[in-house]
């Protein structure tokens, strides 16, 4: 009976992490591309193609704003 119950929690977490993890990755529209682009060429001053943690720091408001409403904003909590 025990190893059923295990068997059976185990199934249901192994489903749990994959449909999970099927949902994390989504397709960028074109407004999002767009607004990615843009906000690389602004502020990627090492032209590495990504923005580390001080270029980041100096996104204006209003940028921050644009890309909320492309949908890309908000992404992580800072930790404190």
């Amino acid at each position: 009976m025990k190893k059923f119950l295990v068997l059976a929690l185990s199934l249901c977490c192994a489903t749990s992490i994959t449909l999970r993890a099927a949902e994390g990755k989504k397709e960028l529209t074109e407004e999002q591309k767009k607004a990615r682009k843009e906000l690389l060429e602004k502020y990627d001053a090492n032209k590495d193609g990504k923005l580390d943690k001080e270029e980041r720091a100096k996104i204006s408001d209003e940028d921050k704003a644009k890309l909320k409403e492309a949908g890309l904003g908000g992404g992580r909590k800072k930790q404190q």
